[in-house]
């Protein structure tokens, strides 16, 4: 039971930032296919003081396909490709669709050992859009890079299979946008042997401001989301859940859906 907790904790889906899997690597030759797609909405937003205030309404539509392949038992590949609809209400009265950030990259485990698994995973976000005077693409039009340490811990809970896995990054941006610090937490249990149950906090800070954000100063954002999986067959699972922005600092308050479908072969 311990082993199939572990393949779950290979789909952790970390949206709704990109829908990167947890601490493990896949085994040489297998892959998975996790196809997520979220939407949110914001009327709201986090002043620099943290605290609330309206703001015209902000909707953001995402589809992304996570294509991982275990390249060696140490070495995942990463492909992450995504589509994009942001629509902004007057007086900003702004509107794009179009192709999200596309991730190249790979994850590399250092260590596992008794139910410890320690990697480091790096990966190249490329913009579907280089669009500066646009403000529904504000955020999204400059290249990135990710890097980031990742651990995690599988184990019982009594009776049922459970892990946890942090994730510690720094992410780099181009194009006067500040770089940020983010830290991803997830909890996983396996309740019944169909339905996991996943936990999930998603956190960033920026370092420091820059003109190519929405409010162009500092920010930061605290997210929750809670999912329940279920798995239809040995290799096909369906993922839905939902977030929100409890906390931050010029930034929106976004509520927001996932839905997924996850594939492993």
């Amino acid at each position: 039971m311990l082993e199939r907790c572990v393949w779950f904790s290979l789909f952790v889906v970390m949206a709704p930032s990109s829908a990167l899997a947890g601490a493990w690597t896949l085994p040489q030759g297998a892959g998975q296919v996790i196809t997520t797609f979220s939407t949110s909405t914001a009327t709201d937003q986090f002043d620099g003081g943290g605290g609330l205030a309206s703001t015209p309404r902000y909707d953001k539509d995402e589809l992304q396909a996570l294509f991982e392949y275990g390249l060696t038992d140490r070495l995942t590949a990463i492909v992450d490709p995504g589509l994009q609809h942001v629509d902004i209400a007057a007086p900003t009265d702004a509107a794009r669709s179009g192709l999200g950030y596309s991730e190249f990259g790979g994850r590399f485990q250092f260590l596992q050992s008794d139910g410890w698994v320690l990697s480091g995973q790096s990966t190249l976000r490329i913009p579907g859009t280089f669009d500066t005077s646009n403000a529904a693409a504000v955020g999204y039009n400059e290249v990135e890079a990710d890097f980031r340490a990742l651990i995690g811990h599988s184990f019982m809970l009594g009776t049922m299979p459970a892990f946890t896995d942090l994730q510690l990054a720094e992410r780099v941006r181009t194009d006067e946008a500040p770089s940020e610090f983010r830290v991803d937490g997830t909890f996983g249990v396996q309740v019944l042997p169909r339905w996991l149950l996943l936990a999930q906090s998603f956190n960033v800070i920026s370092e420091g401001g820059g003109s190519n954000t929405i409010y162009g100063g500092s920010y930061e954002y605290y997210k929750a989301q809670l999912s329940a999986v279920y798995a239809l067959t040995p290799t096909w699972s369906l993922q839905a859940g939902g977030y929100t922005t409890y906390a931050g600092r010029n930034a929106l308050q976004e509520n927001g859906l996932i839905f997924g479908i996850w594939r492993r072969f």
